[in-house]
């Protein structure tokens, strides 16, 4: 997993999320504690979490891009035109993020650069796995001296039916994504029932059993249905959090895909739990 450089946007939001939880410390007591220091620790995770989904959706991007490039790639070839000669020449078609990294590659080429180290600066700047991968094998026949024509469909071939692939995985897993988001909002309704339904109805027939320490028991119960109240929003963040990255890993075949997933699930765990606290508590 790439580390995620710390932006202007990040410390914004570190800034933000210490100044309402260091705000929320003089609610201490109140019910709308715990709301409040979760907002702030939410807007405080919240851009690594869109910034972790930009970059994947990045990813994405620069695979389908390159996949037109070596497709134009090819086509130059094929006619017979040099491999090097070729990247200069398609250089300035609209390649989208991938625009930039292109251009640099032709003009390292025209500089002189051997063409492997020009692909090695390319890969390492696109930091991208697939396309690496495709890159090194078109290094290794240029330096064979091979078919470069042949190797180029290959490796076209190669990244189209990775890309298709990876397209009817998600199709099809789609239909499961959906059925893990129903089956935990399933879940956190029964944690919920049991919270504010259940545990309530035993805990009153205890009290019709304990007749004469009535003040002691009601002062006990306000302990512990506090303590119970953090415990269930606990078991639904942890829930959340590991259920997301089975969705992801399942969906995208990536646990760094699942943190979008596991964010959602605790974003709204936290958010139902604290207002139902709030509500019904």
């Amino acid at each position: 997993m790439n580390k995620i450089e710390i932006k202007k946007i990040h410390w914004i939001g570190i800034v933000l999320s210490l100044i309402i939880v260091i705000s929320s410390l003089f609610l201490i007591g109140n019910k709308y504690f715990f709301l409040i220091i979760g907002m702030g620790i939410i807007v405080g995770v919240s851009p690594f979490i869109f910034s972790i989904m930009y970059e994947t959706k990045i990813a994405t991007e620069k695979e389908e891009l390159f996949l037109e490039f070596t497709r134009n790639l090819v086509e130059s070839v094929k006619t017979g035109t040099p491999i090097s000669k070729s990247i200069v020449n398609i250089k300035d078609k609209s390649y989208g993020v991938l625009s930039e990294n292109i251009k640099k590659l032709a003009n390292q080429i025209s500089l002189g650069i051997p063409l492997n180290v020009a692909l090695d600066i390319f890969s390492k700047d696109v930091n991208n796995k697939t396309i690496s991968r495709a890159l090194k094998l078109i290094g290794q026949a240029e330096r064979a001296g091979g078919d470069i024509g042949e190797i180029l469909e290959s490796v076209v071939g190669a990244v189209s039916t990775s890309d298709k692939l990876k397209k009817e995985r998600k199709a099809v897993i789609s239909t499961i994504v959906v059925q893990g988001y129903i089956i935990f909002f399933v879940f956190m309704i029964i944690v919920l029932v049991m919270q504010f339904k259940i545990l309530p109805m035993i805990s009153g027939i205890a009290d019709v059993e304990t007749i004469g320490s009535v003040g002691v028991v009601s002062e006990g119960e306000k302990i512990v249905q506090g303590e119970l109240n953090i415990s269930f929003l606990y078991l639904l963040l942890v829930q959340g959090f590991f259920s997301g990255l089975v969705i992801g890993k399942l969906a995208e075949g990536s646990v760094k895909s699942g943190i979008k997933h596991s964010f959602a699930l605790m974003l709204a765990s936290f958010l139902v739990s604290a207002g139902a606290n709030i509500f019904l508590g």
